[in-house]
């Protein structure tokens, strides 16, 4: 098997996808490429490639969605590239499990810089979990991918979706903001404390009874967080 990195590329205009082709095997990759969002979950999903650089505004699915579909069975970064520069729109793709956002139109310098962080960044792998945990009346259904709170089903965000399953996994355990860090967002991130904060609070509204008090979600100052195993 060729040690050549793959990049994926979902992208529906070919002028851009043709410059992006062009690009990357210039400097090397192998370049898969789809036109459709459905063509590119298959490729993401049956040939690993090592990143893949998305385009929101596809024909079948928008962006956020084939980037949610993805991280629901892989870790694989995604950098998205696409002309939505607001906002919203990156706030949005970043929640549903992106590594990164380059606005169109993009320099190609830039851009191989982002493919290249993505490379040295990935999490790592690791063979993903099976079965269900409970804690309580908080269970992570994993064969499912689901999250429910007194057996029902809470909405939460691949990345919260990672996190959590963490923590249960570990229940009882304190991990370090480091290791939720490199674990869920890769190496290049731990030293993004604010970011996490953020996450777990989203977390904690979504599954604790009282999320100024919480049950499962503990705060370790200065350390980590730990999910509380309760009686």
């Amino acid at each position: 098997m060729s040690d050549v990195a793959a990049v994926l590329v979902i992208e529906d205009e070919a002028p851009t996808r043709a410059l992006l082709q062009v690009t990357l095997k210039q400097q090397g990759y192998r370049c898969l490429h789809a036109a459709t969002g459905a063509e590119g979950l298959t490729l993401a999903l049956s040939r690993a490639p090592a990143v893949v650089l998305l385009d929101l505004g596809l024909p079948d699915l928008d962006g956020v969605e084939v980037t949610r579909r993805i991280r629901e069975r892989s870790a694989v970064p995604i950098i998205v590239v696409s002309a939505r520069g607001q906002e919203e729109h990156k706030i949005a793709a970043l929640d549903g499990g992106a590594n990164d956002y380059v606005t169109k139109p993009f320099v190609a310098g830039e851009l191989l810089a982002r493919i290249r962080v993505a490379l040295r960044n990935r999490p790592d792998e690791e063979e993903e979990p099976t079965g269900s945990i409970t804690v309580g009346n908080l269970t992570v259904d994993f064969d499912m991918r689901i999250v429910t709170v007194s057996g029902v089903e809470v909405s939460v965000t691949p990345t919260e979706y990672r996190l959590l399953g963490m923590l249960i996994q570990a229940a009882g355990r304190v991990l370090t903001h480091r290791q939720l860090l490199r674990k869920v967002w890769g190496p290049a991130y731990e030293t993004q404390v604010g970011s996490l904060r953020v996450y777990m609070k989203r977390l904690r509204y979504k599954i604790e009874p009282e999320p100024a008090q919480p049950k499962y979600l503990i705060n370790e100052p200065g350390v980590g967080y730990r999910l509380r195993v309760t009686a």
